[in-house]
């Protein structure tokens, strides 16, 4: 059995077991259990009464951070040249079509989100078994296959996350760096538990949201009692 560090001993004497911290005590307490040397992420793992096998049980969906990720996240809008003016004012970090269809297909996939119009997603129809695996391939459920481009790119950069329940009915997503304040992340947690419970599938029975944890790269998780959420 592996021996705890110091630090990590120090972070597990913080939380008391057994213990269900309300959202305020959870994002200020995730703070004082963090002795990484960089800027960690803070992650919510949210587990749902819902059985992702049945395609009317999936949980997917997009929210929008009102204090951002604290990521920065390089997007390529990949459209017509009436709409590239647009994509680069939004903030692309990279805009254009053909060129960048080619650079993919020879292997370069160095963003974080691509963006696209629906009469550009025939060209992309081949680079699936390239992008999908890596996540990247847009999707319209995302909002990432869009009429509107720019618009996608300004959300995407201001703090747009897309999520989807796996295989064990958890949903998992980053909601802020641990330099953010108690309060940012308190807020960014709230509209993301808040979204999840706007998408509550109507043939879900039982208990919804069955448990929220908290927690920090490399930190323990912290139990937030899921009657707090409200608070």
């Amino acid at each position: 059995m592996a021996k705890l560090t110091k630090n990590q001993k120090a972070a597990a004497a913080k939380i008391e077991a057994g213990k269900a911290y309300t959202l305020s005590e959870a994002t200020a307490l995730v703070k004082e259990i963090t002795y990484t040397k960089f800027d960690a992420s803070v992650d919510i793992d949210i587990r749902l009464g819902v059985d992702p096998r049945k395609a009317n049980q999936m949980v997917r969906g997009t929210a929008t951070l009102p204090n951002g990720t604290g990521k920065v996240v390089r997007v390529l809008a990949l459209c017509t040249p009436d709409q590239e003016a647009a994509a680069q004012a939004a903030g692309a970090d990279y805009v254009g079509l053909d060129e960048y269809i080619q650079k993919i297909k020879e292997g370069w996939t160095d963003v974080d989100v691509i963006i696209t119009q629906p009469a550009c997603m025939g060209k992309l129809g081949p680079l699936g078994r390239i992008l999908g695996p890596r996540g990247l391939m847009p999707n319209p459920k995302s909002g990432t296959v869009t009429m509107d481009v720019a618009k996608a790119v300004k959300e995407v950069k201001q703090g747009k996350i897309d999520f989807k329940v796996d295989k064990g009915g958890i949903v998992h997503t980053s909601i802020g760096k641990v330099s953010f304040t108690p309060q940012a992340l308190k807020e960014n947690a709230k509209e993301f538990i808040q979204t999840i419970i706007k998408l509550k599938p109507a043939t879900a029975k039982g208990t919804y949201i069955k448990s929220i944890f908290v927690s920090s790269t490399m930190s323990p998780g912290i139990k937030v009692d899921t009657k707090s959420i409200d608070e």
